[in-house]
């Protein structure tokens, strides 16, 4: 359900033109933007708000913000092995930072943005693949009003009735 939900968004943000630093579903985003945004719709309110940045993919910076800012608010997944939902980062060059995100929809299809062109889904070439810097995957989501609801029709009880229940059961099956 986690990255259907991730997917779902990512998807409906197909065709929002590009806009260096925005984030506006349909208006305007770059790439971050685009995750910023997938970010608002399936977990909520955006952790920290970004520093300004330059668009510019060759930036000589000596830090890796975005490598950075991604193991602060993601889970970084070792390995470079991706799944449907993650979220990629990616360096130009082998000795420049991190400059640019998408999020995989498929093994092998990312949804990105990127200068020129609208927010669009492409196939994750073996250029993209050399490219890769880092996979991230977007922190636990917060269950859906109503979903908690759904799975269970008791209403929730204490951690001592839950305690009790677990005793009772242990006891009875001895």
């Amino acid at each position: 359900m986690r990255a259907e939900r991730i997917i779902t968004e990512a998807r409906s943000w197909i065709g929002t033109p590009y806009h260096h630093q925005a984030s506006l579903k349909g208006i305007g985003c770059d790439c971050l933007g685009l995750l910023r945004g997938v970010w608002r719709a399936v977990i909520g309110e955006e952790p920290a708000a970004p520093p300004p940045y330059s668009p510019d993919w060759a930036e000589a910076r000596r830090d890796d913000a975005l490598v950075e800012a991604a193991r602060r608010h993601l889970v970084e997944v070792e390995g470079g092995v991706f799944e449907a939902g993650d979220v990629l980062l990616f360096r130009f060059r082998q000795h420049l930072p991190a400059k640019h995100c998408a999020i995989a929809v498929t093994p092998a299809r990312m949804v990105h943005a990127h200068d020129g062109a609208a927010v669009c889904e492409v196939a994750i070439t073996p250029w993209w693949r050399r490219h890769l810097a880092g996979v991230f995957r977007f922190p636990a989501l917060p269950a859906r009003r109503g979903e908690a609801e759904r799975r269970s029709l008791r209403p929730p009880c204490s951690h001592a009735e839950q305690a009790r229940s677990a005793v009772s059961k242990h006891a009875g099956a001895s």
